[in-house]
């Protein structure tokens, strides 16, 4: 029996290559609609499998590139990448970069998430990194703010800032996307901000993005279905 997925939902097909990829979709079948592509497959037909995903299963497709440049590079870039008729693209926050990348999008249906600060860093990383002082969700909060004034149709944030974003005023009718999620009892793996699906969702975002509790179990179409389970539940 065929079932809807719910396209909250996003599988990261965090594979070496297309034919992993493909064959991954294919086992989870109709337990999501929803894939994130990202950089690690981007030497690997990423593209190829995005379009196929999207044109032969009617998938809906996040292109995690993170792109940050020089203005005119960033939209060139995403100009290149519209023309490919995905939902989601990533870019870094910064206001140059997300104003850019919206001028590439324009015309199309893509829409511009912002990255805040990744998942994977703590306030350690940001200070090895020469961020500004300060609490890292006040940081993300901030970023996020800037970023919507920018024009960007959602962010990317960990689950934990999700709430505090959702509360921005500059954050009506914007798409919260929260990575570093993993189901109770899952390994954290590299990240270090992270929340079970539920909670995510309970905080304000709109879509999770699950890598490996999902690619990595036995069963990932089961394990795709448990988490929508979970979501149903809400």
């Amino acid at each position: 029996m065929t079932q809807t997925p719910d396209e909250r939902l996003i599988v990261a097909l965090d594979v070496p290559n297309a034919l992993a990829g493909l064959e991954l979709a294919e086992k989870i079948g109709d337990a999501a609609g929803f894939y994130k592509i990202g950089l690690g497959m981007l030497t690997g037909g990423g593209l190829a499998l995005a379009n196929e995903l999207k044109q032969e299963h009617g998938k809906r497709i996040f292109l995690d590139m993170k792109f940050f440049d020089i203005g005119a590079t960033v939209e060139a870039a995403v100009r290149g990448i519209a023309q490919y008729d995905l939902d989601f693209l990533t870019v870094h926050g910064d206001p140059h970069v997300v104003r850019a990348a919206k001028q590439g999008a324009s015309g199309s249906g893509l829409k511009i998430l912002a990255v805040t600060i990744l998942t994977s860093l703590d306030r350690a990383d940001l200070d090895a990194g020469l961020i500004v002082p300060g609490d890292v969700a006040e940081i993300v909060a901030t970023r996020a703010a800037r970023a919507f004034e920018a024009g960007a149709d959602g962010t990317i944030a960990s689950p934990r800032e999700a709430a505090a974003i959702r509360a921005l005023p500059e954050a009506a009718g914007r798409l919260i996307v929260t990575p570093g999620v993993r189901p109770a009892g899952s390994d954290a793996g590299d990240q270090k901000r992270i929340e079970t699906p539920a909670t995510a969702i309970a905080n304000g975002a709109d879509h999770i993005v699950v890598g490996r509790p999902i690619w990595q179990a036995a069963d990932p179409r089961a394990a795709a279905q448990a988490i929508a389970a979970e979501l149903a539940g809400l």
